[in-house]
């Protein structure tokens, strides 16, 4: 509908003959900040175009980061603009133009002070009898050429396709349809190409892929971060002090991104140099931030101020809201707790930022429990988007309340669950790389489990994202994990991995240069280390990809939905949202409960048990979804009730 509609505005609804010879009504579009999606379409159009020249200044297609194309006639108007590579760079990765760059491509004619767009625009109008869009002129040819027939364009064709299957492992359908787009409507006329645009953006809505990621990562996603979660009755608090407790990587990162929101925060460690230490990771990036000019100076400046050093408990007292941060060991974490509560008031909230220890239990720590949160950040704090918000047994909702609020202020995306070790996301994601641990002590080519992570959607291999995280972690927390559970911790068969990485071969991962892979010192890139097989001999018979790739997705999947039998996740739209900005679950699947219900519940059973009957009790599915298969039950559609449960089920 909007394709007639613009294309009514572009020629006047007028034959193409008469479009040809008399031309049509001018339209010029004056854009002073935004112009995404639809309205980038709206845009182009019209037959002339004024920007305002400011940095916020964006012009773009981010369709395809939801699994859709511009459906108005973006995949046509564009190229024959910029030009076929340059129109395929900007609409398969969804990046925007910025004003200089849209004014270099021929995007956009003028570019003038924000005050003046409007103006600009009326004038040319003024001046200009009657327009006729480039397209609609005899003789238009696209710049750098187009069509089969075309070597420069048959070679744009062939480079784009590449490379744009190299990022997406043929996992996102948009980017195939909008080449598809390309090439077709680049040997037809304008009206047929739009037509042509129209049945692939419908195609693509019909299928899976699209409705998955709107749903996820843009209507649920938006709801998150307007308030859905946040409890009713509490008036909305401005944390204006925060008391930040721990100035290594993830203090340093939460520091930053408070003070970044307008805080002033005391940044509190055992020494006044570890604190000074947390300070310049600030002034790092707030130099590289005035580098690339997406700062100020004196912006800059303001916000460094308001990080406040120290190694004194008593500079806390007047902080709204203290937040956690030291090593994750219970005894340091009781002792900072303690020392705290005895200097701030006795109404201040107090969050912990452990990433797999209990919130209940370090509650005890706390003579208030009520007011004990737990709030989770990712590494690296500043660009990650997600926060984990944990509820204690004995979390009161006005503290949950606080928590979001604070959340909100630091522009994050908030999820909150119920309390378990390890919580939703560090219990999940340790999934994968477990299973891709226990596959190597098989004898699963390392390489195959890798590349298939990769295909599978995955952001990196498992054992390439173990490293990362430490694998000597791993082995802490499962040491820490059997203690605490004693007789009723269950043996992982990447149990025996860790151990002989760890203790016996001291490869602890990419913080001391050796661990699944080999990182050169001289910077050269890091490759697996072919010593792998010396400790876990390859097997004679290798699994196929497809057989690896669902192991990892399955028992990922296995997991959440195990946390939301048990009342870990309040509901399964936050395990989505979680599991894609936490630790980087297949996008295009919309999150693992999507992932469930596009497999069908029933068909993810049967697979989830061949598994388990192959390669043990991990992966047999919870009795939740066996009941949802029995009565043909899905998370978001039949079983819509199942989406949501009381808070603290567990």
């Amino acid at each position: 509908r909007l394709n007639k509609i613009f294309r009514k505005l572009e020629t006047g609804d007028k034959d193409r003959k008469v479009l040809m010879k008399e031309g049509t009504k001018p339209f010029a579009a004056a854009v002073n900040g935004l112009a995404l999606g639809g309205g980038f379409e709206l845009v182009l159009a019209c037959h002339y175009r004024v920007i305002a020249d400011s940095p916020k200044m964006q012009l773009g297609f981010p369709e395809v980061q939801v699994g859709l194309l511009p459906g108005a006639g973006g995949t046509q108007r564009l190229p024959r603009l910029t030009g076929i590579q340059a129109a395929a760079q900007a609409i398969t990765t969804g990046k925007p133009y910025n004003g200089q760059i849209a004014m270099g491509l021929g995007i956009v004619q003028e570019m003038a002070p924000a005050d003046q767009v409007v103006e600009k625009a009326k004038k040319w109008v003024k001046k200009s009898p009657s327009a006729l869009a480039p397209w609609d002129k005899k003789g238009f040819k696209y710049p750098g050429g187009a069509g089969a027939m075309n070597p420069a364009a048959v070679q744009t064709f062939i480079g784009a396709n590449a490379m744009a299957q190299k990022q997406t492992q043929h996992n996102y359908p948009a980017v195939e349809a909008i080449l598809s787009c390309f090439y077709e409507g680049g040997i037809v006329d304008f009206d047929t190409a739009i037509r042509i645009e129209s049945k692939y953006f419908m195609k693509l809505l019909a299928g899976p892929v699209a409705p998955n990621m709107i749903r996820s990562l843009f209507i649920n996603k938006q709801a998150v971060e307007k308030g859905s979660l946040r409890p009713q009755g509490y008036e909305r608090k401005t944390v204006k002090r925060l008391g930040m407790l721990g100035a290594g990587l993830m203090g340093a990162g939460v520091a930053y991104v408070s003070a970044k929101a307008g805080m002033e925060v005391v940044l509190l460690d055992r020494e006044m140099a570890a604190a000074e230490k947390g300070k310049d990771y600030s002034r790092k990036l707030v130099e590289k931030g005035i580098s690339r000019g997406k700062v100020t100076k004196e912006k800059g400046d303001a916000l460094l101020e308001r990080i406040i050093p120290t190694d004194n408990y008593d500079d806390l007292k007047d902080c709204d809201l203290i937040i956690e941060a030291v090593f994750e060991a219970e005894d340091i974490k009781k002792d900072v707790t303690e020392k705290t509560e005895a200097v701030i008031g006795k109404d201040i909230v107090f969050a912990s930022n452990t990433s797999t220890l209990p919130i209940t239990g370090l509650a005890k720590n706390f003579t208030r429990p009520h007011q004990f949160i737990g709030i989770h950040f990712f590494s690296p704090v500043d660009k990650m988007p997600l926060v984990e918000i944990i509820m204690g047994e004995k979390t009161d909702d006005a503290t949950l309340a606080l928590a979001l609020d604070y959340v909100s202020q630091i522009k994050k995306t908030p999820i909150v669950v119920n309390d378990s070790r390890g919580f939703y996301t560090s219990r999940c994601f340790g999934t994968y790389v477990q299973e891709g641990y226990a596959m190597v002590k098989e004898g699963v080519n390392p390489a195959l489990i890798e590349n298939a992570g990769k295909m599978a959607g995955m952001p990196v291999g498992p054992l390439a994202v173990g490293d990362e995280v430490a694998i000597d972690l791993s082995y802490k927390v499962g040491m820490a994990t059997k203690k605490a559970l004693g007789d009723k911790y269950v043996p992982s068969p990447a149990d025996d991995f860790v151990q002989k990485m760890v203790v016996d071969l001291e490869r602890f991962g990419r913080k001391n240069g050796k661990g699944a892979y080999v990182y050169p010192e001289d910077g050269s890139p890091k490759h697996l280390w072919p010593g792998l097989a010396d400790h876990f001999p390859l097997a004679d018979d290798q699994p196929s990809v497809d057989e690896v790739k669902s192991r990892l997705m399955v028992r990922m999947a296995i997991e959440c939905a195990r946390c939301f039998e048990e009342g870990v996740l309040r509901d399964t739209a936050s395990g989505d949202i979680g599991a894609i900005f936490g630790w980087g679950f297949a996008p295009f699947t919309g999150g693992p409960f999507s992932f469930i219900d596009t497999m069908g519940v029933d068909e993810f059973v049967t697979e989830a048990d061949r598994l388990a009957q192959a390669y043990g009790a991990r992966f047999t599915p919870p009795q939740l979804l066996r009941d949802m298969a029995s009565n043909d039950e899905t998370f978001y559609t039949k079983g819509a009730s199942r989406g949501k449960i009381p808070a603290k089920a567990a």
